[in-house]
């Protein structure tokens, strides 16, 4: 299968994350008219926040039965169980709450009330990650979204922190840039395993790390090659330095 990334532009950050909830609805039904079931990896951020509360306003939600889908993060921050700042509270509070869901199905990392450190949690969510795909690895997400600092990381996936170059599928993150300084991630590894990964950037602040990223593949972002295919969503602000690989 390609490992090539596409790029799309959509005229500003409102259209973005409703056309993004129009695919991810889409990515979905077709995984369950094709399995009877679907996976999902979240992101957090306020472009993602958009997305899920275009989904929830979707008038083909429906298509998707919510109760059959897999909910798994791609990072996390190592905070107590209900902290605002967690990815976990904040995909609840804007999202989850409001679908009928089986709860069995819902994957959040270990908070800092549960474990005592990242590299604990790492290791529950990868043992949980193993069971999920039957006994060994992680499984192939049917849609892992991702979104992008301006630094161009991904997850917790920093430039020159150690965890960028981990193995296995989760890994403690220490001394990330931004705070909170201790976090949870899926690995690169984990992440490529996907089959279909999409990058969602928003904003003239992402726009160099978005162009950096595709043109040279040394960021972290632009390491993410998908087994299926990785697909860059972005607005025109984000897009303003790309050079290569537009897709309108």
């Amino acid at each position: 299968m390609s490992r090539s990334a596409a790029v799309i532009v959509h005229e500003g950050a409102e259209v973005l994350a409703e056309a993004v909830a129009s695919r991810l609805i889409n990515r979905l039904a077709d995984a369950q008219a094709q399995r009877g079931e679907a996976s999902i990896v979240l992101t957090g951020g306020r472009i993602a926040a958009r997305v899920y509360q275009y989904v929830l306003e979707s008038p083909i939600r429906s298509v998707v039965d919510w109760t059959k889908v897999d909910f798994w993060w791609g990072d996390e921050r190592f905070l107590p169980s209900g902290d605002p700042e967690r990815n976990e509270t904040q995909a609840r509070a804007a999202f989850l709450d409001k679908l009928l869901l089986d709860p069995e199905r819902v994957h959040p990392m270990a908070a800092s009330d549960v474990v005592a450190t990242p590299e604990e949690a790492a290791a529950l969510y990868a043992a949980e990650l193993e069971t999920a795909a039957g006994g060994s690895g992680v499984p192939a997400f049917d849609l892992l979204l991702l979104g992008i600092g301006e630094d161009g990381h991904v997850a917790s996936l920093f430039p020159g922190n150690p965890a960028l170059e981990a193995a296995g599928a989760a890994v403690g993150v220490h001394d990330s840039p931004k705070p909170p300084p201790e976090r949870v991630s899926l690995t690169l590894e984990a992440i490529n395993t996907a089959t279909a990964a999409w990058i969602i950037a928003s904003g003239e602040g992402k726009a160099e790390a978005v162009d950096e990223a595709l043109a040279k593949g040394e960021l972290p972002a632009g390491r993410v090659k998908a087994t299926g295919h990785t697909r860059w969503l972005v607005d025109k602000d984000a897009a303003a330095k790309l050079k290569h690989h537009l897709d309108f």
